[in-house]
């Protein structure tokens, strides 16, 4: 399968390797090649080529569980950190986000909030845990969970959706609507939308 590299971030080879180093250095667990193939969509083969490029290139090492390989960020490596910064600001949940949420229906406005808003727009503090997301719309709850447990399954971590109305949040009296709206929000609005 030949890829081209991503129009986001060229220093990455394609987009598949890219969404590779997003599951992995995001994620919160240790996938193995065939968890990474389905959870990418791409070939077993292909998804072992570049896991045995990263590995070789010292960004990523294996295990073995039983007969399955599992994958992780190499931690000993000094790059593994400001590679895990690009790699949130190109692949991270405000992309993945974007494209699961590309097909549902009425929704105004996909906003990230939270630990993660904080991090995208440079606020120091820990490696962020599940992804708090605002759905400002009224789309199907169904459909809503559905793209979140989707991008979830991409990330390696939950995606937390809250829906709310477009009344709701431009009047924002609810507490919580009202922290929303001074906190760090990013947008993650899929293209066409």
């Amino acid at each position: 399968m030949r890829t081209t590299a991503p129009p986001l971030l060229a220093i990455f080879r394609s987009q598949l390797q890219g969404e590779l180093l997003a599951r992995v250095l995001l994620g919160d667990d240790r996938p193995t090649i065939s968890d990474l193939a389905r959870d990418l969509g791409a070939p077993v083969a292909t998804v072992h080529r570049e896991v045995v490029r990263l590995e070789d290139a010292g960004l990523i090492s294996t295990g073995r569980v039983g007969r399955a390989r599992t994958v992780a960020a190499d931690e000993t490596n000094p790059a593994i950190n400001p590679l895990r910064e690009l790699v949130i600001i190109a692949f991270g949940p405000k992309t993945v986000i974007a494209a699961a949420f590309a097909d549902v229906a009425n929704v105004h406005d996909l906003l990230i909030f939270g630990d993660w808003a904080a991090r995208y727009q440079g606020e120091p503090g820990p490696r962020p845990g599940p992804v708090e997301l605002l759905v400002v719309g009224t789309p199907d709850r169904a459909a809503v969970e559905h793209a979140a447990t989707t991008a979830a399954k991409q990330l390696g971590r939950p995606v937390t959706p809250t829906v709310v109305s477009a009344q709701r949040w431009a009047e924002a009296r609810q507490p919580f609507l009202q922290q929303l709206a001074r906190g760090p929000l990013v947008r993650a609005m899929p293209a066409g939308h």
